[in-house]
């Protein structure tokens, strides 16, 4: 019997295999929508699971079809960075290489506080001999109107989000004004001065400063793209698309969904209401 989670999981995650996943990015682009693929995992802690999660990604990356563009997301706990800082930047170059060889992109997600530091330190590392990587940067960090401003100045490829990890009120903004007030900071710095940022957010309001933001600046829609989760407001992703806005969607697929699915419904009422809405049909 499938559990109730699992039902309700099966809306937000493409399914537990590659063509799972790349059937929903056909159907995205039959719409005018990109998507960045996301094989679920993180904190691996055996190097023969991390050497299989890298062989999965770059097998995905050549499977994806020429008219989807080949963009995949990854988690750097999932490419061994707790075993070794070294073993896990090989293995991420691999998966560059082969991004490389079929004209792809990979992002950097970026996880839990403890992992931030190291985060941004392997991706410059990387950076140095890969011009196809970016980075998230999560908003409601403290920190981050700095990694911004660093990011801006060194062109980095960057992805904005409000950030789905517990945090301690020491390191990170726990009211929603707080962190809605750094991402619009984060946002309009990116926007201005970024190298084709990621606004990746359904908040509304922030959607919509971003564009009026972009509009009083002269920001041509062709600088900046929207990204937003699979099976949360659908409908506004067509609507983007109709106003001419860039729109990827992060398709996360695989077997171990649990813990992304879960972080998105604990960390934000408002994902929880965007859930209930979307079963709806809203």
């Amino acid at each position: 019997m499938i559990s109730p989670p699992a039902i309700l999981a099966r809306r937000f995650v493409a399914g537990e295999t590659e063509k799972d996943a790349i059937a929903v990015g056909r159907r995205l682009h039959a719409r005018g929508i990109n998507a960045t693929f996301d094989l679920l995992g993180e904190d691996v802690l055996d190097r023969d699971a991390a050497r299989r999660s890298v062989e999965a990604n770059r097998h995905l990356l050549r499977l994806i079809p020429p008219e989807v563009e080949r963009n995949v997301s990854i988690k750097l706990t999932m490419m061994g960075l707790d075993i070794s800082e070294d073993f896990c930047l090989e293995l991420t170059a691999g998966i560059l290489d082969t991004a490389r060889e079929v004209g792809g992109f990979v992002r950097i997600d970026m996880e839990g506080s403890k992992h931030t530091q190291r985060t941004i330190d392997a991706f410059h590392k990387l950076r140095r001999t890969h011009e196809n990587v970016g980075i998230v940067l999560q908003a409601y960090l403290h920190r981050t109107e700095d990694d911004v401003k660093e990011a801006v100045a060194r062109s980095d490829r960057v992805r904005i989000c409000k950030g789905a990890y517990k945090e301690p009120p020491e390191i990170a903004w726990t009211k929603m004004d707080d962190i809605r007030a750094s991402f619009r900071r984060c946002a309009h710095l990116l926007l201005e001065r970024g190298n084709y940022p990621a606004v990746a957010t359904h908040d509304e309001g922030l959607v919509r400063d971003a564009i009026d933001h972009a509009r009083e600046k002269g920001i041509g829609k062709e600088r900046y793209e929207f990204q937003m989760l699979y099976g949360l407001r659908p409908r506004r992703w067509d609507q983007l698309v109709r106003e001419g806005h860039n729109v990827r969607i992060y398709v996360p697929y695989g077997t171990h969904w649990f813990p992304y699915f879960y972080r998105r419904l604990r960390e934000r009422r408002e994902n929880v209401f965007f859930v209930l809405k979307s079963l709806l049909g809203g």
